[in-house]
């Protein structure tokens, strides 16, 4: 089975997609189920629709009603109620679009959701800008020469040295009220980062699926 899933959630609408192939599950929340829609994405393709379903017309409901699983716990986003059913499959490895734009309490909220999962699944967004998850603590990524590279304190950093950078970190500190490191380039085609202790979000610049 196809270890991956690919879940579209109600941020910006994703200006293409990736292969289905790739996946062996494709879901979505309620309001990321509009926009597949009026993107004319084959909603036939969805394994499965999670949501309140609040905004839903009845023949949406008729169509795709075994597709749908109703979460209505209020004290849960959407996003977190998916990653949940996506766990409870036994997925680990999870593509995210339309986590970014709009609403930005919304985007920050995806964020946490996130840091709340990092240990379950291997949550990775993806945008028209970058795409951007949680690293280990060792990492390296190949292919990256000459693209953004943003390293993000969540909300701290100890003791992080990065290889591969315009401007290196050789056992420096991150954090959120203090310094971040945003808006750097890698020199190499890898990079690598090691820290200590703490998590931290990377931001790549566009390399869309």
């Amino acid at each position: 089975m196809k270890d991956k899933v690919l879940l579209f959630i109600n941020g910006d609408p994703p200006k293409t997609f990736p292969n289905p192939e790739e996946y062996g599950l494709i879901a979505c929340t309620d309001g990321a189920f509009h926009y597949l829609k009026n993107l004319n994405f084959p909603l036939d393709q969805l394994d499965f629709i999670s949501g309140d379903f609040d905004s839903h017309s009845g023949s949406d409901e008729n169509v795709y009603e075994e597709k749908f699983i109703y979460t209505p716990d209020q004290d849960k986003t959407d996003f977190h109620k998916a990653l949940e059913i996506i766990a409870g499959k036994g997925f680990k490895n999870v593509d995210v679009l339309g986590g970014s734009g709009g609403e930005q309490d919304h985007f920050l909220g995806n964020l946490t959701v996130t840091f709340a999962f990092k240990d379950q699944l291997n949550i990775k967004f993806y945008d028209e800008f970058s795409e951007y998850y949680f690293v280990p603590q060792n990492f390296s990524i190949k292919g990256v020469k000459d693209k953004m590279v943003s390293l993000y304190p969540f909300p701290s950093v100890e003791n992080i040295t990065t290889n591969g950078l315009n401007w290196p970190l050789t056992n420096e500190n991150l954090g959120i009220t203090s310094r971040i490191g945003t808006r750097n380039f890698a020199v190499e085609d890898e990079v690598s980062i090691k820290y200590d202790k703490g998590d931290l979000l990377i931001f790549i610049g566009r390399n869309y699926l």
